[in-house]
């Protein structure tokens, strides 16, 4: 059995350790009284002791770090077998004077030398600040013409008044309402319904007319509502839809458009609650990648809604007057006719017929500034809107005046129409 390493092993009661043999110990003996070898073993360190340095402390001169050495207690190594004599100490005098003016001039050449030298680091350094500085001149910061700011005349400008307002961007206001303006002609539309061999314009208003009920119950933002019935028009112009799965098209459209704008949006449950339970988790849960998928996931629509508010903004219009404008523009949206309009043309034909419904004025040159259209512009809009108003209403499609004959929307459904003939003199002037 191994010892562990380190111990002597000791007799025990149950153990037997036997006995060496005479010469062993004889032997043993004579190792202790020979000499050790003063070399370490091959390979091993070599050992030392502190108390032979400690010893012989004053014959080492030993430098401790952090310590400074005196100046005053220099060994100078005595040599018995050389000594200096007279005449080459005096030589020696001679040779350190010389070497001194060599060193003194040596060192004035140096300095001059790094003189020039910080001079010329400082010409290199000051070029460089200069050509910035250059560069930086109002001369050369002159932006490209392509992309220098539109110049808002002051009694054009509708955003200064919120500039403390960080959530207005009043910096930004006008380029976000041109930059949409211009993105309207990607999801510029034709009239589908032709594509379409089970659907007819009747049915798609039905349609909306139940989605306006819908967003009235889950209480959702009226943005929410547009951009809605955008997506279903985007998604009927490219796909052919059964008349049975119209329901379930435009309630997932309601559906991806509360993720888009609500801040709590109504659950699939919701959905399928409000839908009477025709469909099914899986159906609604298909539906909405199918849209998404054939919209290639691009439903940042610009709506009719947004600048309605925006161009209400420019003549500081009030809530009644553009409640009235909202009514027209939500009634719009059942009307087929309209689908291949662009929403910033709309919201200006709404705008212009309750600004003269109310009688305050026509298309103002700010409005033209803001909207970028003339009056003549609006008025085949204005003429198309004109004549849904007047025509007989339907029984069936009551949730849209229903809703602005409510006290909360100033009953604004009950207001009667305008004259044409005043509504012409405003287009033509």
């Amino acid at each position: 059995m191994p010892f562990p390493r380190g111990r002597k092993p000791t007799a025990t009661a149950g153990s037997k350790i036997p006995k060496l043999n005479a010469t062993a110990s004889e032997n043993q003996e004579e190792a202790t009284q020979a000499k050790r070898s003063s070399s370490p073993p091959r390979g091993a360190p070599k050992k030392r002791t502190a108390f032979i340095d400690i010893t012989n402390a004053h014959k080492v001169q030993i430098s401790l770090p952090g310590k400074k050495k005196e100046p005053g207690k220099k060994t100078v190594k005595k040599t018995s077998s050389t000594s200096v004599s007279a005449s080459n100490l005096a030589n020696l005098k001679k040779s350190s004077s010389v070497s001194s003016e060599g060193t003194i001039s040596e060192r004035e050449r140096t300095d001059t030398e790094e003189e020039e030298k910080e001079e010329d680091k400082s010409a290199d350094v000051a070029a460089p600040v200069e050509e910035l500085a250059a560069a930086t001149s109002p001369a050369a910061r002159e932006v490209p013409a392509h992309l220098r700011r539109q110049e808002i005349p002051k009694e054009f400008d509708i955003d200064s008044e919120n500039s403390e307002d960080c959530y207005m961007c009043p910096e930004y206001a006008k380029d976000i309402f041109d930059y949409l303006k211009n993105r309207e002609e990607k999801f510029v539309l034709c009239n589908y319904m032709p594509t379409q061999p089970s659907l007819n314009s009747e049915m798609r208003a039905i349609l909306i007319d139940w989605l306006v009920e819908v967003q009235e119950n889950f209480e959702l933002y009226h943005e929410t509502l547009y951009l809605a019935v955008k997506m279903t028009d985007h998604y009927l112009a490219k796909t052919p839809v059964h008349r049975e799965m119209l329901q379930l098209v435009g309630s997932t459209a309601m559906l991806i458009a509360s993720k888009f704008e609500e801040h709590s949006p109504p659950c699939v449950d919701d959905f399928l609650y409000i839908c009477d339970d025709a469909y099914k988790k899986e159906e609604l849960i298909s539906m909405e990648a199918s849209i998404l998928q054939t919209l290639s996931f691009d439903i940042s629509i610009p709506i009719p809604y947004r600048f309605l508010r925006r161009y209400a903004k420019c003549v500081s219009a009030s809530m009644d007057t553009l409640t009235l404008a909202r009514y027209y523009c939500e009634m719009s949206l059942m009307e087929m006719d309209l689908v291949p309009e662009r929403g910033s043309l709309v919201a200006s034909a709404c705008l212009l017929m309750a600004l003269v419904t109310k009688d305050l004025g026509g298309w103002s040159p700010i409005l033209q500034f803001h909207s970028g259209y003339q009056a003549s512009d609006l008025a085949p809009v204005v003429r198309r809107i004109y004549s849904m108003l007047s025509a007989p209403p339907d029984d069936k499609l009551r949730a849209i005046k229903n809703k602005y004959s409510h006290k909360v929307f100033f009953e604004v459904a009950s207001l009667p129409l305008v004259s044409i003939d005043i509504l012409e003199k405003a287009l033509s002037s």
